[in-house]
C-alpha cells in the first residue's frame, strides 16, 4: 500500500510541477498589451488626451512612425488646446468597448469675420498668384518643437519611441514639423498583469509530493525487509557446504546494497532539479498577493460642493521651470558673449532686454566695458508661479550663483501667449540682507496681485513712483514713511554716485539728476501673508549742459559717447539709466513697510539735447 501511495505522490508532483512551469512558459500570457492606429488625412498634429492614456492601468509607451521627422511631447490638456488654437488636428481614442483605437479628424476653425467692417467698393478680385517657395513658406504652420508648455519632448527621424507614466490631464501631442502631415502610424502600450500567483505554490506542492512519496517509498522498503524476517540460519549453511567462502559477502545483501546506492542517486536528481526550478519562482509574480488594498483603508475625503471654488493650476511645474532656466542662461550666455541683440530677444523682453541691448552698444565701442551680469541656471531657491489657466503668464524665479560670495540673482518672466516662450522681463540681484517672505509652494502657484489693488499698503503701479521721489528727496517725500530704507543699498549708491559726478564735472558745464517711473509694466504675486513681491522699473536721468553758448562738453571714450554717437556737443547730453526693483510690499492692514529685495542698473541711452 505505502508504494501504491508513493507512486501517486510521485504522479501527482509531476503534474503540479508540470502545471506550474507550463503557467510560466506555455500559458503565460503577454508582458504588454498594444494597439494600433493608422490616421487619416493630412492634419499637421495628433493628440491623444489623458483619458486615452489612462483607460488601461500601468505606464503607457507611445510609437509614431510614418513621417521624416518625428515629433512627440505631453503637457497639461489645456495648454496642448491653447497652443493648438484654430489648426486642424485629429484626435485618437477608444471605442466604446476599448478594443481598437479611433481616429477623429478636427477641421481647422476660421477667425469670424469683423461684421463692423465695410468693404472697399474701390477693392477688385484679383486672380490668386501661383504657388511658389515664397508662398510655400507663408503657409508654414507653427512647430510646436522647443516650447515651453511641454512637460517632455522627444524629436526623432522617422520614429519615437516615448514611454510614459502621465495622469489624467495631461494630452500628448504628436506632429512632424507643424507644416508636414503628422506620422500616420501609432501604436499605444500598456502593461498587462502576466503575474501567475499559482505557479509558485504548484511547483513547491510538488516539491512537498515528492518528498512524501519518497518518505513513503523508504518505509515501503523497510516494512518490505522487516516482513522477509531472519536469514543467519541459510547462510550458515551455505558457508559449511563451500558456497560461501569465509571473506565473502552474501551477494544478495551487497546486490542490495548497491540498489540502495543507485535509488539514493535517482531520489536526488529530481530533488536538485525541482529545487532549481523552484528558486526560479521566488518572483513575487509567483504567488498570491494577500496584501489588503491601500484604497479600502484610505479615509473618504469629502465631496465637492458647488461652493467649492476650484483653484487654477501653477502655470509652470518645477521642472518645466528648470528646463526654461536652462535656456535662458544659455541664450544670456551667448548673446552676452558675442552682443547679439536678436539672440537675446529670443529670452529677454521689456526692462531687462532694453538694459540688454544698450550694453551691446556700449561693448562695441568700449571693449573693455563690463557685460551684463550672467543668469545662473540652477539651483532654483525659489520657484513662484503664478496660477492661471489663461495668458499672459508671469513667474518670479530665484537662481543661487554657484560663487557663494554672490547674492542670487531673481529673474522674472512672461509668458504672452500660448505659442510665445516666457522671457525674462526683469532680472535683480537681490540684496545681502534681503528677507524673501514666505511665499506658496510652486506646486500651488500664487495670485497675481492687479496694477490699482487697494489690498496693499500701496498699489503696485504707484511703487516705480514713490521710490523714485524717495530717491529724489529723501527723508522730505511724502512716501518715506512707507518704505524700510535703513539696509537700501540702492539709494546710498545713487547719492554717492551723483556726488562724484558733479566733483568730476568741468566748470563750463553743469548737471542736474531726476528720477521717474518706468515705462515697463509691473508684475505683482502675492505672498502666503496677503503681501506681494512686485517687480518694477525706474528711470534715473542725468542732464548735462554747457554754462555758456558755444562752450564744448568733451565726452570722448564714455559710455555716453558710445550710445550717442558724439565725442563732444556744444548743446548738452541727456543720460538715462534703467533700474529693475524687486520690492515686498505688506498688505494693507500691516504696520511693516515697503523693502527693496534686490535691483540691477544700466545705462539704457544717451541722446544729445535740442
Amino acid at each position: 500500500m505505502r508504494f501504491v501511495l508513493a507512486i501517486a505522490a510521485f504522479v501527482a508532483a509531476a503534474a503540479m510541477i508540470v502545471l506550474g512551469i507550463a503557467q510560466r512558459t506555455v500559458f503565460l500570457p503577454p508582458a504588454a498589451v498594444s494597439y494600433d492606429v493608422t490616421v487619416p488625412g493630412d492634419a499637421a498634429f495628433t493628440v491623444i488626451d489623458g483619458e486615452t492614456m489612462t483607460a488601461l492601468p500601468g505606464k503607457q509607451s507611445v510609437t509614431a512612425t510614418g513621417s521624416d521627422t518625428v515629433f512627440v511631447a505631453y503637457g497639461r490638456t489645456g495648454d496642448v488646446t491653447a497652443w493648438l488654437g484654430d489648426e486642424a488636428y485629429n484626435t485618437i481614442t477608444f471605442n466604446d468597448d476599448k478594443t481598437e483605437l479611433v481616429a477623429t479628424t478636427h477641421e481647422a476653425t476660421e477667425p469670424e469675420p469683423d461684421a463692423t467692417a465695410t468693404p472697399d467698393p474701390e477693392a477688385t478680385e484679383t486672380p490668386e498668384p501661383e504657388a511658389t517657395d515664397d508662398t510655400n513658406e507663408q503657409d508654414a504652420g507653427p512647430n510646436p518643437a522647443g516650447s515651453d508648455l511641454w512637460l517632455m519632448e522627444n524629436i526623432e527621424e522617422e520614429a519615437v519611441i516615448a514611454p510614459m507614466n502621465i495622469p489624467e490631464g495631461v494630452s500628448v501631442l504628436i506632429a512632424s514639423d507643424g507644416t508636414h502631415p503628422a506620422p500616420s502610424q501609432l501604436k499605444l502600450t500598456w502593461p498587462s498583469d502576466n503575474s501567475t500567483p499559482w505557479a509558485g505554490p504548484l511547483i513547491v506542492g510538488g516539491i512537498i509530493m515528492i518528498i512524501v512519496g519518497l518518505i513513503l517509498y523508504l518505509l515501503g522498503i523497510n516494512h518490505l525487509r522487516r516482513s522477509r524476517g531472519p536469514r543467519r540460519k541459510g547462510i550458515d549453511q551455505g558457508r559449511k557446504r563451500g558456497i560461501l567462502g569465509r571473506g565473502s559477502r552474501p551477494r544478495a545483501l551487497t546486490a542490495g546494497k548497491g540498489a540502495g546506492r543507485g535509488r539514493l542517486r535517482m531520489a536526488v536528481v529530481p530533488v536538485v532539479l525541482v529545487g532549481a526550478i523552484s528558486l526560479s519562482g521566488c518572483s513575487q509574480a509567483f504567488w498570491p498577493d494577500f496584501t489588503p488594498d491601500p484604497r479600502l483603508s484610505e479615509t473618504p475625503t469629502p465631496t465637492a460642493t458647488a461652493d467649492d471654488e476650484e483653484l487654477p493650476p501653477p502655470s509652470v511645474s518645477v521642472p518645466q521651470l528648470e528646463r526654461i532656466m536652462a535656456d535662458v542662461s544659455a541664450v544670456a550666455t551667448e548673446a552676452d558673449s558675442a552682443r547679439d541683440a536678436d539672440l537675446a530677444a529670443t529670452r529677454f523682453a521689456g526692462a531687462a532686454l532694453k538694459e540688454r541691448t544698450a550694453n551691446y552698444k556700449i561693448r562695441e565701442k568700449i571693449s573693455d566695458y563690463s557685460a551684463p551680469a550672467p543668469i545662473p541656471a540652477a539651483p532654483l531657491t525659489i520657484s513662484l508661479p503664478k496660477a492661471t489657466e489663461t495668458w499672459p503668464r508671469t513667474v518670479i524665479a530665484m537662481v543661487k550663483d554657484e560663487d557663494p560670495t554672490v547674492a542670487p540673482t531673481s529673474v522674472v518672466l512672461r509668458q504672452e501667449t500660448p505659442r510665445d516662450n516666457y522671457k525674462v522681463v526683469y532680472t535683480q540681484r537681490l540684496e545681502p540682507d534681503a528677507v524673501v517672505p514666505q511665499l506658496a509652494p510652486a506646486s500651488v502657484g500664487a495670485a497675481s496681485i492687479p496694477a490699482d489693488s487697494a489690498w496693499l499698503t500701496m498699489a503696485p503701479g504707484e511703487v516705480a513712483a514713490a521710490y523714485a521721489d524717495i530717491v529724489a528727496k529723501g527723508d522730505e517725500s511724502e512716501f518715506a514713511s512707507k518704505f524700510d530704507v535703513s539696509n537700501d543699498t540702492l539709494i546710498s549708491a545713487i547719492a554717492s554716485d551723483r556726488e562724484t559726478k558733479k566733483k568730476e564735472l568741468p566748470d563750463t558745464a553743469t548737471i542736474s539728476f531726476s528720477t521717474t517711473a518706468g515705462d515697463a509694466k509691473p508684475v505683482s504675486l502675492a505672498t502666503l501673508n496677503s503681501g506681494a513681491l512686485v517687480a518694477v522699473n525706474m528711470h534715473e536721468v542725468e542732464t548735462v549742459k554747457p554754462k555758456e553758448d558755444g562752450a564744448l562738453i568733451k565726452i570722448e571714450g564714455t559710455t555716453m559717447a558710445a550710445l550717442a554717437g558724439l565725442d563732444e556737443t556744444a548743446k548738452g547730453i541727456e543720460s538715462t539709466y534703467s533700474d529693475q526693483l524687486l520690492f515686498y510690499v505688506p498688505p494693507a492692514d500691516s504696520e511693516a513697510k515697503i523693502t527693496l529685495l534686490g535691483f540691477s542698473q544700466g545705462l539704457l541711452s544717451a541722446t544729445e539735447l535740442k
